[in-house]
């Protein structure tokens, strides 16, 4: 680890974390502010990862909850970090900023962003809300546009693009898979270590370099749920994968097909290691294997 374990404190919901002997652990729920800061001051705090969300399939089922988490929890990490003067903060946004009116292919850095889903909307607001600390109170938080992530370290977690980690884990299993989206939809994946690699290369640039902060989108890969079954195929022969869309269809179908990810590349040399050959090699051998990426 980069930082050192016991220098990373890691928090979370539940009562004992996901990986209990790796360092430092604190139950927090990041809507508790007073909560918050009390771990913030005693632990003192220099660098803050928000990753609490409600992903977006499961927003469309309780948009109230995903608000309260997205938003709210948001509002208390930059709120705790103003106050007790936290060096930098690093909060993700996603893809599903854009809706239908935004270009879906090479969808630019900057573009119209009127997304269809109350995670999109959370994630909207998130960027600007982040903006105004930055311009604000000068508080260094920055982030990126995450595509779907893949990845074998956790199941999935309730958003429009887990029919791609789905796949991997029914193929080791040697389980039929029926994928929610149709064979020809596209979307931008990333793998988790580049998922990882981004926000650590974001967060060592020189802050001097970003003329953008929170919102900058990373690109890794593109590909459809068919091609995705086939580099599984190539790989396991015999794994069949059966194509019924479900409501999850209709969000897919606002997201970009390929992100124009030039501004992190120019601004902090942003390079993913991972393309979709690559990637399917590893997932399958750290699952095969019962590893862990991350």
């Amino acid at each position: 680890m980069r930082y050192g374990e016991d220098n990373v404190l890691a928090t979370s919901r539940r009562s004992t974390p996901a990986h209990s002997d790796s360092g430092p652990f604190a139950r927090l729920d990041v809507t508790d502010a007073g909560a918050l800061a009390q771990i913030v001051e005693q632990q003192r705090i220099e660098v803050i990862y928000h990753l609490a969300a409600i992903l977006s399939a499961v927003g469309e089922d309780n948009p109230q909850l995903a608000w309260a988490v997205n938003m709210n929890g948001l509002y208390n990490v930059l709120e705790v970090s103003r106050r007790f003067q936290v060096a930098q903060v690093f909060w993700p946004s996603s893809i599903a900023v854009f809706g239908p009116g935004a270009p879906r292919e090479r969808t630019p850095q900057e573009t119209i962003m009127r997304p269809t889903t109350v995670y999109g909307v959370t994630k909207v607001a998130g960027e600007l809300l982040c903006d105004y600390y930055v311009r604000r109170y000068a508080l260094d938080v920055r982030g990126v546009r995450y595509p779907g992530v893949i990845s074998s370290g956790a199941p999935p977690g309730g958003g429009t693009t887990d029919y791609a980690v789905e796949m991997f884990y029914a193929a080791v299993e040697s389980r039929p898979y029926t994928c929610f989206v149709r064979e020809d939809t596209v979307l931008p994946m990333m793998y988790m270590p580049d998922c990882i690699k981004a926000a650590l290369d974001l967060m060592s640039a020189e802050r001097s370099a970003l003329r953008h902060h929170n919102s900058f989108n990373v690109a890794a890969m593109s590909f459809s749920a068919g091609e995705l079954a086939q580099a599984v195929r190539a790989h396991i022969t015999d794994f069949v994968c059966e194509f019924r869309p479900d409501h999850r269809q209709a969000i897919a179908d606002t997201w970009p097909r390929s992100i124009d990810d030039s501004a992190a590349r120019t601004q902090w040399k942003w390079a993913p290691q991972f393309d979709l050959h690559a990637m399917t090699a590893d997932m399958l051998e750290k699952l095969r294997a019962g590893k862990h990426v991350d």
